[in-house]
């Protein structure tokens, strides 16, 4: 598909989304209920004109389901947000990109943020405007990285990856007009697995986890696998299908880095924000992850948006209510970094 093909997509979903709420319901069908919440209705109406626009997310080869995800992306993700500048980057064998608000002083936290995609899909490109909103509403610089994929480079390539970023962050930090010591990692979905991976295996105190609707645990199927496996974005067979890819059949799931939720002590995390989705696959283990930090002491905030799918942090250029959610995510960081940079003032004036 061209990228004037997409343009009218494109187009198409902003003026499906423009209508009013009865037209917009008429086309998303009647309304879904399933465990006790309503599918969103906006969230209902894109997931039923991805389908009408064959533009689902399917499991096809790997160059496939990257295409498909750098089409969806160009739908959905909406205008390049301005306010913001990037620089691009090379880190080892991988691109980097750091991207940096309008005016905004050398020394600022930042936030290493990966792509999700099933360690399989994704890139720069399909998370550009997610990037830039979280480094223009958090007031932070944002730096994001094209890892090593699977299958052509499987576990752990990109958990080697993701940790080489942190190391590139820390030794470039004057370059990058950074403060070293107000770290934060964030990610989506697979990008919050290795998000929360590298935290856990850091040699420096991380700031602040920022984890959307991330996959934490690969050793066992839990509910949302089942009740949200089908219809959803994320389906099911594509969660396998993407673990095959990434964890070369199956042996290396149990390898606390891939599952996370297996390690033995995770009471060395930074405060943690988890947003999860109501209508999501990895919905319940996000949510386990999230107990299980609160047990071992790490304080976190566990946000379920009810209604919404796996992928939301990536549909800002569409229906209000998924940049709402990512809004809220940008509140906590902020936060986060805030009471960080309190700590931090503390310590060196003790």
């Amino acid at each position: 598909m061209s990228n004037f093909q997409a343009g009218v997509l494109a187009g198409a979903l902003r003026f499906a989304f423009g209508l009013p709420g009865p037209l917009r319901r008429l086309i998303a069908g009647n309304p879904i209920y399933l465990d006790g919440q309503y599918l969103h209705p906006e969230a209902q109406l894109l997931l039923k004109l991805a389908h009408l626009s064959g533009t689902d997310w399917r499991t096809k080869t790997a160059s496939e389901s990257r295409l498909d995800l750098e089409l969806s992306s160009k739908l959905v993700s909406g205008p390049k947000i301005t306010g913001v500048g990037s620089r691009d980057l090379t880190i080892g064998e991988f691109a980097g990109r750091l991207y940096t608000p309008r005016l905004l002083p050398t020394g600022s936290p930042l936030l290493i943020f990966y792509h999700g995609g099933g360690w399989v899909t994704g890139g720069l490109e399909t998370h550009d405007n997610l990037c830039r909103f979280l480094a223009k509403e958090a007031g932070v610089r944002v730096l994001a990285a094209d890892y090593r994929l699977a299958p052509e480079h499987p576990f752990p390539a990109a958990v080697e990856d993701a940790a080489e970023v942190l190391r590139y962050a820390i030794a470039k930090a004057e370059d990058l007009g950074i403060d070293a010591n107000r770290i934060a990692l964030g990610g989506d979905s697979a990008g919050g697995n290795l998000a929360a991976v590298t935290a856990h295996n850091a040699e420096v105190d991380i700031a602040f986890l920022l984890l959307f609707y991330p996959g934490v645990d690969a050793s066992v199927r839990r509910r949302s696998r089942e009740i949200f496996g089908n219809g959803f974005f994320l389906t099911d067979e594509k969660m396998d299908w993407f673990l095959d890819q990434y964890s070369a059949g199956g042996q290396d799931r149990h390898d606390p880095r891939l599952s996370i939720m297996l390690a033995e002590d995770l009471s060395n995390l930074p405060p943690t924000y988890i947003a999860t989705a109501g209508y999501d696959p990895l919905r319940d283990e996000g949510e386990a992850f999230a107990e299980r930090l609160a047990a071992e002491g790490v304080p976190v905030v566990l946000r379920r948006h009810e209604g919404l799918f796996h992928g939301f942090a990536n549909v800002l250029g569409v229906g209000g209510i998924f940049r709402e959610a990512v809004s809220e995510a940008v509140g906590a960081l902020r936060t986060g970094l805030a009471l960080a940079n309190s700590a931090q003032d503390v310590a060196e004036t003790a």
